[in-house]
């Protein structure tokens, strides 16, 4: 599939559009503003991160490719578990596995949901479920290592 290929999900503004409720991401980089874009959704003590699978994420099948579901799960994960503490705790991804069991088709929106498992002294693990319009389509599971200044700040 070449760039020029005119397949449902293209990159217009209107088809990158989220669902009701989710706002642009709070914080980037050049990397993520080359993946994105993403958004997130608050909730009550976490929130959600998401995307819109655009012809620039697709694989030569047609689907989300693998390395952009990792890079939406390494965000998802390290965001909800960094923004659970006040102040915010930095971290770096020391491990992230991911188990795929489904495909995401152009133009779906993919959700990643994610639940704290533990945040110790120097660790923090996490869990993540990923959706595709509310189908499975990933498991992951991350493992961050605290920075040495955040912990001699608490």
């Amino acid at each position: 599939m070449n760039s020029t290929s005119k397949v449902p999900g293209d990159s217009s503004a209107s088809q990158a559009l989220p669902p009701e409720g989710f706002l642009p991401l709070f914080r980037s980089s050049a990397f993520l503003d080359l993946v994105g874009p993403l958004f997130y959704r608050p909730e009550v003590e976490s929130f959600r991160v998401g995307m819109r699978v655009l012809v620039q994420h697709a694989n030569s099948t047609g689907t989300m490719h693998g390395g952009v579901l990792a890079t939406l799960a390494d965000v998802s994960l390290g965001y909800v578990t960094a923004s659970s503490r006040e102040p915010a705790l930095r971290m770096s991804t020391a491990s992230l596995v991911i188990d795929y069991i489904g495909a995401a088709p152009l133009g779906s929106w993919v959700e990643s949901r994610v639940s704290i498992d533990k945040i110790g002294k120097h660790m923090a693990f996490a869990s993540a479920e990923i959706t595709a319009d509310g189908r499975p389509v990933a498991k992951a599971r991350a493992l961050f290592a605290i920075s040495d200044a955040q912990r001699a700040a608490t």
